[in-house]
């Protein structure tokens, strides 16, 4: 396990000298240019995004991802002058929204074409900026919304592959099932179920699974956001371990501090099985695989008490 640097997180930090050049750069620009071999330029921030829209574009799209790394902290991200050229020449851009990748905005913004195609999948969703848990690719719903959309933007810049972008967005559909069938099985499987948390980044299966999370949202958000939770509800925390009440322990994975190693102190102790979970897609992973593989070390910690820190 590794201790990551210290971070502000969900409200990004300012931006940094290179981000401030990057966007001069990237101003200059003009407009979107498009893949030089003939295909789609498309960008995804995070490499989740970035998967999809190459399983719907397919041959037709050459794809990049603004954050691919799941040994960083995504919530401190810093984009160098290179990302913002990438971002500024792109036919299509898909972002998280919720002030989680702000900086795509920014870049955007400094280099406006009315021809690109953003996808910001808050809006797509009709999320407003008040939604407290930006972690919005855990939701069953997102996935399948982004890539019809991807379909309807790839369609409109290559009219000819339109049955090629629609078949692409039924067998991702159809690859999608294993893990939404198993999120309504789990919660069948497993009624009762309740765990503890550090942060809120799969908040959103957890629910969908029918699990409930005992850790309260306030704590978890001091967490997200690199505050230091009170006292009463450090104590809080780990009485759901002292007295059983929590049947596993979900903590990010991809950022630990001391609060989180205390946590997972605690739960060894009483035996309280722990599943790491990323922000970030894991090296080898699609979308769905990696979905799938995170609710099954869900299901090997409720059902067997094993702990999966790592995929």
């Amino acid at each position: 396990m590794t201790n990551r640097r210290p971070r502000a997180r969900h409200v990004l930090p300012g931006l940094c000298l290179a981000l401030l050049g990057a966007i001069a750069v990237a101003g200059c620009g003009g407009a979107a240019s498009g893949a030089p071999d003939g295909k789609i330029a498309a960008v995804g921030a995070e490499n989740e995004y970035a998967n999809v829209i190459e399983q719907i574009g397919g041959r037709y799209v050459d794809v990049s991802a603004v954050e691919s790394d799941p040994n960083t902290d995504p919530h401190t991200f810093e984009a160098s002058a290179g990302v913002a050229q990438e971002v500024s020449d792109a036919d299509v851009l898909v972002e998280n929204g919720v002030g989680y990748d702000s900086y795509m905005e920014k870049i955007e913004s400094s280099s406006s074409d009315s021809s690109r195609k953003v996808i910001n999948v808050q809006e797509l969703l009709g999320l407003p900026d008040s939604t407290p848990n930006p972690h919005l690719w855990y939701k069953p719903e997102t996935m399948p919304a982004v890539a019809k959309q991807l379909v309807t933007d790839f369609s409109e810049l290559q009219p000819e592959h339109k049955a090629y972008f629609a078949a692409n967005l039924k067998q991702f559909e159809a690859s999608l099932r294993p893990w939404l069938n198993g999120l309504k099985e789990f919660a069948t499987k497993f009624p009762g179920a309740a765990v503890a948390t550090t942060e809120p980044v799969a908040d959103y299966m957890l629910e969908a699974a029918g699990v409930e999370n005992l850790t309260p949202f306030t704590m978890q958000a001091d967490i997200m956001n690199d505050a230091d939770p009170a006292p009463q509800a450090v104590a809080l925390q780990e009485s759901f371990f002292s007295e059983g009440k929590a049947d596993a322990f979900v903590y990010n994975q991809q950022v630990t501090d001391s609060i989180t190693e205390k946590f997972l102190g605690s739960a060894a102790d009483h035996g309280v099985p722990v599943v790491g979970v990323y922000e970030t897609m894991p090296t080898g992973y699609t979308y769905q695989r990696w979905m799938e593989a995170e609710l099954k070390a869900l299901e090997e910690a409720v059902g067997h008490g094993k702990s999966t820190e790592e995929l």
